[in-house]
């Protein structure tokens, strides 16, 4: 499976490059092995999160997938 497939149906009107399409699909990829999860269930919910961190100038894969693993912790287990 690409890694720029994975991202390519979430990406909604956000124009970027094929190198930051990779680090973007690579980013989602790393945080939905980072969450244990075998299936493509959560993709757009974890690839809207990195596209956001994306948006505001984020292009290190660790760190969106930090951030996105951040952002998921705050919306299951925040007030």
């Amino acid at each position: 499976m690409g890694f720029c497939m994975l991202i390519t149906p979430y990406l909604d009107g956000f124009n970027v490059d094929p190198e930051t399409k990779q680090v973007l699909g690579v980013a989602v990829e790393m945080t939905r092995v980072s969450l244990g999860l075998a299936d493509d269930f959560a993709n757009g919910i974890i690839a809207k999160r990195v596209i956001e961190l994306a948006k505001a100038g984020e292009r290190n894969p660790g760190r969106l997938c930090e951030g996105a693993i951040e952002k998921l912790r705050e919306h299951l287990y925040g007030d």
